[in-house]
């Protein structure tokens, strides 16, 4: 058994770093290649920190060099993620997506109000109303959309345009779809630094091809954090929708997240406000109506914030099943709640429109981390 430095370098060009479109070598990902008789250790360094990237980085490159060089070979393969460079400003380059034309922030200011359901179902009725719609899940520490698209397995892959690589959405029903949940082990627990986190949101943003969209909706995580100051500063977002349920802490945490929204340095238009579980109906009493988290609640929230009431989604069992499997409710024609959600939708286009026909667009947000907010 005989082999060179140069004979690894060489197997390490058939095989790219997850995500990447260039190879290993050509993307300066191998950093050092060091051979000891019959043993071989390699250095890799990629762009994705998960523990699922680089245990499959690991695998490829012992496999390559078993294949292309010598199966006896003792490969050893040390995976690192690239260093962030932590600035104090995490501003982004000021410039919109090509082709897309109004950008859906759907937000809660708490978890467990039904925000990513409320945002699939949007992009399911937005869809069969004849528009072209992408979904961003920009929930870092639970994203959700693989599950309820039905694309746990899928993978994005790389398409070359304009010779650049770029990431290519996951589609299904017609939606595009682009989450952090695509890049992460699901038994394991994501654990983001806020710069790891705002990297790759980024390049999910500007380093995919999204095509031609008339909506991208981003599914933000709860509350008021890092991630939505990433996004308005990364993107000129068209307006916000605000997910809340009707009971008084959750609508004391949706008034927080529309005034994180209305605030002079973000100003970010928002569009209305959506009240799911508003009531209960048991399919044994269909003319029931039961308000267990409270009756009017976003409604009254709406009216004291000077907002729409854009709709109100029942506590209904299919709901949560056909997000669970997938299949999200919106899709089941001729069902009241397909209306529902119809409704919903008309309802936020009626707003955008009164909004791109009295308001510019939004501009990108420029906020430093360090002396607080600054336009």
């Amino acid at each position: 058994m005989s082999f060179k430095k140069q004979d690894i370098y060489g197997a390490l060009e058939k095989i790219s770093a997850p995500g990447e479109g260039k190879n290993l070598v050509e993307s300066n990902s191998v950093t050092n290649v060091v051979v000891f008789g019959k043993e071989v250790i390699v250095d890799v360094t990629i762009g994705n920190p998960t523990l699922q990237a680089k245990k499959k980085t690991e695998v490829e490159v012992m496999k390559a060099i078993h294949d292309y060089v010598d199966q006896k070979i003792d490969v050893k393969v040390n995976v690192k993620a690239k260093a962030i460079d932590v600035k104090p400003t995490t501003i982004t380059e000021n410039k919109s997506i090509p082709g897309i034309k109004n950008i859906i922030a759907v937000a809660s200011g708490k978890g467990g109000v039904g925000k990513s359901t409320i945002a699939a179902n949007l992009a399911i009725s937005l869809s069969k109303m004849g528009f072209s719609v992408g979904v961003l899940d920009a929930d870092v520490y639970g994203p959700s959309m693989p599950i309820m698209f039905d694309v746990v397995k899928e993978r994005p892959t790389t398409v070359e345009i304009d010779g650049k690589a770029k990431m290519k959405p996951i589609e299904n029903y017609g939606i595009k779809i682009l989450s952090l949940g695509f890049f992460t082990d699901p038994n394991q627990a994501v654990i983001w630094r806020g710069a790891m986190a705002t990297k790759a949101l980024n390049q999910m943003i500007f380093d995919a091809h999204w095509g031609e969209l008339d909506f991208l909706l981003i599914d933000l995580p709860p509350g008021t954090g890092d991630i939505h100051l990433t996004m308005v500063q990364a993107l000129p977002i068209t307006g916000a929708v605000i997910v809340s349920t009707p009971q008084n802490i959750a609508l004391a945490d949706a008034k927080r997240g529309v005034a994180m929204f209305q605030q002079d340095n973000i100003n970010v238009p928002v569009l209305g406000i959506v009240e799911n579980m508003s009531y209960f109906t048991p399919a044994e009493l269909p003319n029931n109506k039961y308000y267990i988290f409270g009756k009017d609640g976003a409604k009254h929230l709406a009216e004291d914030l000077g907002a729409t009431l854009l709709g109100e989604i029942p506590l209904v069992q299919s709901i949560r099943e056909s997000g669970d499997v997938g299949h999200p409710v919106a899709l089941q024609e001729d069902s009241p709640l397909e209306e529902a959600f119809t409704e919903l939708t008309k309802n936020m286009l009626t707003e955008l429109v009164k909004r791109n026909e009295n308001l510019p667009p939004t501009e990108i947000v420029r906020i430093t981390t360090m002396s607080g907010c600054s336009t």
